[in-house]
Order: structure tokens, then sequence, then C-alpha cells
């Protein structure tokens, strides 16, 4: 590999050095998430230092050039003697916390300005200037006039919080990257290799690939599907979109159109349960409620988002008369089921053990080792052609596995490395143990963009929880809020749109979370409303222009212009800006309060309002739509996310009037057209 390359080429392109950093950062975090060998502080300096590691050997000051190796080892080792001093000194730094010596000020400066440096190369400058301004604010916000100043810090009082505790750098971001996160995005990882994004492919393909603008419905449903083992929207777009774009594009869609249907359903993967994106964990976490609270609220908005894409890609191809593919040139559904189904065991038992109660640390440890017992196992007992000796395999290897309830993880381990043995010395065994190794790096690849974004917002989280800063910038919601939520929430929501024209998702969640929804729930939104409600933005804002990161990684797939891909992004993606306020103003959407009349009322009138918008933006329904009739619609959809005492029921008039007049316009032409 050339060097330049960083971590963008094939693993086993990569230098051995990196190679080995890699695959050790991995280990690291299998062995502290199943057997917990050290404190939870260690354990997210660990994170971090492996993180800062593979970063500077990886990434160059500028451009795409080699990094200079010499100062790539020092600052990368520099980062790491970070988490060695956390594990060694742990004792002495615990009896004289808030005591800092000079030592203990030069490794925490050391480790600001590191992580600063990291995220500067990763993810590009905004990020870091956003926390480098409220790392200023914790300096000299003293000097600020108003509400706005503050009692004043020391220097080392800012490093204390930072580098010291887990209010900065070690903060809650940092925890659940080095937990949940990373063990999930393996989890992904190990799938991936294994073939995992053939079979959904195949899958979608086999049961829409042949159906009206069957290659943008195989594209919806395949994104959705790689959402439950992904999670990240950005890595949907260039996975399934290398297949799902040319397809569309060659069946007839324009350009724009298909990488705007590949960008919005790809970025719908972080709120798609079962398992959903990083910044569901982190919400977790941060609000302190069970993971299976998060995927229940996030269920029917989901499943809105995902609908309301599907729609408007039937309409735009029912306008276009765009058909399918040939019947005979779709792969089965089920023979790509029946080929590859061993692979969705690991997937099923992982979404039990969330939504059985299990932490979301368990539950990724589990489906992780079952994964890796999965594809070793299949590579053994595949080149049997006995059925019976195939199903007595699987049964032994299950009550094997069953031992852990006994003897804890250790069992699995053991099976594991029974598995790697055996697959040392049969032939092509070697080969899957190299796909098991690449997994593992593929892994930590993975993880660098999610880790160094959660380190480093941790400076934001650290200098509002020293400063108290997040009460004032409440208050000035509140203030505006008491006359007019709705005020407030489009507030809320054009902080989290602009925010996000630099930042992912991630650390716009964490700013926008720690800021603007303790204020929306002052004003009487309930709690994980409040919270879904700047998730959701976080996520459309990749799809905003005009940065719209998830349409320019469609860009150069769909060869188009990534503001042009982004202006059809945010027609198709309609549900994602109308169903976050519709729930604020009736939680029963996201199942909170209310009995299931009242959320199976919210669902039919959303559904309702979101496929009238459809018809709008693509201009088509039965037949081209008259401008007056897409005036029509707009004001039923648009009276029905009002929530004003009779606006529910002068948008079901308004669209049952659209409807009846429309279908009976489109009739009266049928035999015109003949």
């Amino acid at each position: 590999m050339s060097e330049s390359q960083g971590l963008h080429a094939s693993p086993s392109e990569w230098p051995r050095a990196l190679f080995y950093v890699a695959l050790l950062f991995s280990i690291y975090q299998i062995v502290t998430a199943a057997f917990h060998p050290v404190s939870s502080q260690v354990l997210r300096a660990g994170h971090v230092g492996f993180l800062l590691l593979l970063v500077f050997l990886c990434y160059p000051a500028r451009g795409n050039g080699k990094p200079f190796q010499p100062v790539a080892w020092v600052l990368g080792l520099a980062g790491f003697a970070t988490f060695f001093y956390q594990w060694y000194f742990e004792a002495d730094l615990i009896q004289r916390s808030g005591d800092m010596t000079t030592t203990d000020m030069v490794v925490g400066l050391t480790l600001i300005v590191l992580v600063f440096e990291a995220a500067r190369r990763v993810m590009g400058i905004a990020l870091p200037i956003i926390c480098g301004l409220f790392l200023a604010y914790g300096l000299f916000g003293e000097y600020l006039p108003g509400d706005l100043a503050h009692r004043g810090y020391y220097l080392d009082q800012i490093v204390n919080q930072l580098s010291f505790g887990t209010e900065g750098l070690y903060g809650t971001p940092t925890y659940v990257s080095a937990t949940y996160i990373f063990l999930f995005i393996l989890f992904g990882s190990f799938l991936e290799q294994a073939g995992m994004i053939k079979l959904f492919t195949d899958f979608a393909m086999g049961l829409f690939g042949h159906k009206l603008g069957g290659p943008a419905k195989v594209s919806v449903v395949s994104s959705a599907l790689m959402g439950t083992i992904t999670g990240s929207g950005v890595a949907n777009v260039v996975t399934t979109g290398q297949f799902t774009i040319p397809l569309m594009k060659r069946f007839g869609y324009r350009p724009a159109f298909a990488g705007g249907v590949e960008a919005t359903s790809s970025m719908g993967s972080q709120i798609m349960p079962p398992v959903m994106g990083a910044v569901a964990f982190i919400m977790a976490e941060t609000i302190n409620v069970p993971f299976v609270e998060i995927a229940k609220a996030a269920l029917i908005p989901a499943l809105l988002y995902f609908g309301s894409v599907f729609w408007m890609v039937h309409l735009e191809a029912k306008r276009a008369g765009l058909k399918g593919l040939p019947k005979d040139e779709c792969p089965s559904a089920w023979a790509a089921v029946k080929e590859r189904w061993y692979l969705l065991i690991p997937l099923l038992v992982l979404v039990w053990l969330l939504f059985s109660g299990r932490t979301p640390m368990f539950a990724g440890t589990i489906g992780l080792s079952l994964t890796a017992i999965v594809i070793l196992g299949s590579a053994i007992i595949l080149k049997v052609s006995n059925f019976a000796l195939r199903i007595a395999f699987w049964i032994a290897l299950g009550l094997l596995c069953a031992g852990f309830f006994q003897l804890g993880i250790g069992v699995i381990f053991g099976v594991i490395a029974a598995l790697v043995a055996v697959c040392w010395f049969i032939k092509g065994g070697r080969d899957t143990l190299v796909i098991c190794l690449h997994a593992l790096v593929e892994g930590a690849r993975h993880a660098v963009p999610v880790g160094i974004a959660c380190a480093l917002v941790g400076v934001i989280i650290g200098v509002v929880s020293l400063t108290g800063v997040a009460s004032t910038f409440a208050g000035y919601i509140l203030a505006v809020g008491e006359n007019n939520l709705f005020l407030s929430l489009l507030l809320t929501m054009l902080t989290c749109l602009v925010l996000g024209m630099g930042i992912p998702t991630i650390p716009n969640y964490i700013i926008t979370s720690s800021i603007a929804a303790p204020a929306l729930l002052d004003l009487g939104v309930p709690l994980i409303v409040s919270h879904m409600f700047v998730f959701y933005f976080g996520i459309m804002a990749d799809l905003t222009p005009p940065v719209a990161l998830a349409c320019f990684a469609a860009a150069p797939i769909a060869k188009e212009r990534g503001l042009k891909i982004s202006m059809w992004a945010i027609r198709i993606a309609i549900a994602g800006f109308i169903v976050p306020f519709m729930a604020v103003y009736n939680p029963a959407l996201m199942m909170q309060g209310g009995d299931w009349g009242a959320t199976l009322y919210m669902l039919f009138k959303a559904a309702f309002a979101v496929g009238l918008w459809g018809a709008v933006f693509t201009g088509y329904l039965q037949r081209p739509m008259a401008l007056w009739e897409k005036v029509l619609a707009f004001a039923a959809a648009a009276s029905m996310v009002l929530a004003m005492p009779i606006s529910d029921e002068i948008g079901f008039g308004l669209g049952a009037l659209f409807l009846i007049q429309h279908i009976w316009r489109a009739r009266r032409a049928e035999p015109a057209a003949a």
C-alpha cells in the first residue's frame, strides 16, 4: 500500500506496523469488554491512546501525502504515553485529584493538543474550531459582558477538568465509544467481511428488483437493512451506493435523484432499530435510560422515514415510466437467505439480547463472539456434504457455547480458540482466519473518526459542566419559548443544521443535547423526545445544503454535483424534517405517553401527511398534478402537522378532497389517452 492512502486502502496493503497497531487496538477493546481488567478511567485513556497512535501513523499534517514517519511515531507514541501515565499513576492521580503537579500539567496539555490535532487531520478544521471556541470561553469567559460571563478559571483547573476527569476528553462519549460503539463496529465489520452486504443486497434485489422502479427500491431496502449492522450513514453510501447508484442510473433514474435516494436511505440507517447508530448508545448513556427505550421511540419515525423514501421512489418511477429489472436477472431472495442464513444467527441473538433488557455492552460482546464462531464454524462444516453431520456440528457448538451461562465468557473464547486451531490445519481455513484478522483491523479503522470525535467533544462537555453556560443558553431559548414553542423548535433545528455543516452527527448531537435539549425539556417536551429531536436534525444536516456530507460522498459515484444531489435528498427525506415536530406536539408518535389508540392515530395521520407531501414534491400521483392540486395537498399535509384545535379535521378534509378529485380527473383522462 502507498502509505499516503492512510486507513483507506485494503488491510492487506497496510504497512506491517500499522496493521499490528490496529490489531492490538481491537484486541485491547475485546479483552477489556469481556474481562474488565482495568478501571473505567484507564479503559477510556487506552481507547484515546490507541486512537492517537493510529491517527498520527496514518494521516499526514497536510494533504494526502505520506506522514513523515519519525514525527508520526513521536506524536503517536506521545499520545499513547498519556494512556500509560493514567494507568501507571492511577492511584496517585486519584489521591491528589485537583492538586496537579508539573508533570500532570505537561501530560494534560499534551493530551489536549494532540486530540485537537488528531481531529483536525481526520475530520477537518470545523470541529476543532468549535471546540476551541468553547475552550477559549473556559479560559477567558470571565471577561465577557452580561450573563455570558463566568467566575473565571485558571489553566490548571481547565486542564484537570479536560484531561484527568470523566467530564472532559474521557467523558461519557469516549466511554460509549470505548465500549458499546467499538463492539458494534467490530460486529458490523465481521459480518461485512463474511458477506452480509451481499446477503442484504441479493435479498432486496429478489424482493423488489423486478418491481416498478425496482433498482431504487433495492437501494432503500438494502440501506435500511445495512443500518442494522453499521449504523453509519456515510459508510452506507460508499458501500451499498457502489452497487445501487449505477443500477438506478442504468434504468433511467436521473443521476442527482439516484444519489439523493442512496444518501437519504443511508442516513436513515442511524435511526433504524434494532441496532441504530452510535448516537443512540450515547443518548441512552447520557439520559440514563435503557437502550430498548431509545429503539422503541425511534421505531415509528424510522418506519415513516423509510416509507417516505420508498413512496417518493415509487412516484418518481411512475412519473418517468421506469420499469424494474427483468425477473430472470434478479437473484432469488430466499435462495440468498438459504445460502447465508447462518450469518443472521448473531444478528438475531444480538437483537434478542438488546430487547430482553441486557446492556448493549453485554449484547455486543456476545454478538461479536457468536459472529466469529459462526464464521469459523461455517468454514469447517460447510465443506461436509452430509446434512445430518452439519446439524449435529451446529448443535454441539451451540451446547458448548451455552456453557457461557454457567462458566462465563472464558468458555466462548475457548470455543473460538479451538475453531481457530482447526481452521489452521484444514484446506481453505487459513483464508477464513485472514478474513477474521482483516475484520479486526477494519473495525479499528472504522472506529477512528467516531472515537476522535467523541474525545474532542469532551472539551465542550467539560467546559459546559464547569462554567454552567448551558443554563444561560437554555434561558434564552426558554424566553423565546414562553410565547412560542414552535419558534424554539425552529431555533433548535437551525442550530443543529448549521452545526452539521461542519461536524458529524455524533458531536452535533452532543453539543445540541448539552445546550438545547434541556431547554426543550423545561418547555414541557418529554426527555427522550427532546433528545430525539436534536438527534434527527443532526442527521438531516448531512443531507442539507451547502455541505451535505452524505450527498457529497454519493457525488463521485453518481457523477453528479453534490449540491444537486442534496436538493433532491431534502425533498426525498421530507419525513425526517416533519416527523420530529409532530412528535414534540404529540409524543405518542414516539410511543411516549398515551395509549395504543393515540399512537395508531398519530401513525395514520403522519403517514397520510407524508404521503401527500411525497405527491407534492414529485408532482405526480395517478397523473401529473396541476399547481392548484399541489397547493391543496400541501395545505392538507401542513394542517396535520399543526397542533391546533381543528387543524387535524381541516387537514383530513382537504386531503380527502384532493384525493377524490385527483382520482376522478385521472380516470376521466384515461379514455382520452387511450
